[in-house]
């Protein structure tokens, strides 16, 4: 069943009744927040899942209690990924590709947000390097695992709205950099990349979409100070009011987890496939920069799409 869910759904609540056990998913960023949360949930309805993250050791110590709850057959294994490193990512895949077991979902969960300035080990700006680019070479360098009806689920963010993705300047080598609108690039192009990623292999049977979590307290806040936090939230409520909509409210990391198992596992395929979802629902295209939900048409402008894959192409030096 694919709902009535809304914003206070929470994992167990959209997994109700529903049985993963032989379903193979991997998750990246499976050492804290959602990713612990996802794949705590998974396993415990049966699916084996693949956790991904870059420090295996506190993967283990974060993840005792996925373990614990894994059930009818569920379980973990934990793969190293640094997303930052695309040497990194394309051993992870190497690997997964070698031992030849196919995944029914994967869930792009790992990120950074609002980081100072810097470059991944590529020298790519931080963020876009690591959620999206890193994502793009993993995915696309699995692809082959991803056997008719599985999906792709992208963690974005209402994010996404504080800034397209520039094609002419992604790193920041003549725009000044400001630590939000880079998330905000980084955010539009995992949506863009679910969007061309649909389109490229839904004739096979697989699907991707996009999803918003919503506001919860993870790492993801670590580089933000309190004053930015508040700043950012007070900004965000008086936009709400003027548009007379809902003040801002922290979600519990079981509750922002919801949406991504909900468009992974619940959700039909063609009710998700190529879109971006919140709430546990398909948002709405929103181009009112007031309104905090919905969507921004130009992270589904299936032409931004399309040229988002052949830039993401060039900077990482291969064709998928």
């Amino acid at each position: 069943m694919a709902g009535p869910f809304g914003a206070q759904s929470t994992t167990d609540e959209v997994l109700a009744g529903v049985d993963l056990s032989g379903k193979r998913i991997l998750v990246t960023g499976a050492s804290a927040g959602l990713g612990v949360e996802t794949a705590r949930a998974l396993a415990a309805h049966g699916a084996q899942v693949v956790g991904a993250a870059r420090d295996l050791d506190k993967a283990r110590t974060a993840t005792e209690e996925v373990r614990a709850q894994a059930a009818n057959g569920g379980g973990l294994e934990l793969v190293e990924l640094d997303l930052a490193s695309l040497a990194s990512v394309r051993a992870c895949a190497a690997a997964l590709v070698a031992a030849g077991k196919p995944f029914d979902l994967v869930i792009a969960n790992a990120g950074v947000m609002a980081t100072p300035f810097g470059k991944t080990a590529d020298g790519f700006e931080t963020q876009f390097g690591t959620n999206h680019l890193g994502h793009f070479v993993l995915v696309n360098r699995i692809a082959s695992l991803l056997q008719p009806g599985s999906r792709l689920v992208n963690l974005s963010s209402a994010g996404h709205r504080f800034s397209d993705v520039d094609l002419e300047d992604p790193n920041f080598g003549h725009t000044p950099y400001a630590e939000f609108v880079a998330y905000g690039r980084s955010k539009t192009a995992n949506v863009l990349f679910a969007v061309e990623f649909d389109r490229r292999h839904k004739a096979g049977g697989v699907r991707a979409t996009a999803v918003h979590p919503g506001g919860i307290r993870t790492e993801l806040g670590r580089y933000m100070t309190p004053e930015v936090t508040e700043q950012l939230i007070s900004s965000i409520n008086a936009a709400a009011q003027s548009a007379g909509t809902e003040a801002f409210s922290w979600k519990t990391i079981p509750q922002g987890a919801a949406t991504s198992v909900w468009a992974g596992v619940v959700a039909p395929a063609d009710l998700v496939g190529g879109r971006y979802c919140e709430d546990c629902h398909v948002a709405a295209i929103e181009a009112d920069p007031a309104v905090r939900g919905g969507v921004q048409p130009y992270a589904l402008d299936p032409e931004r799409a399309r040229a988002l894959w052949a830039k993401s192409e060039e900077m990482v030096g291969e064709r998928f």
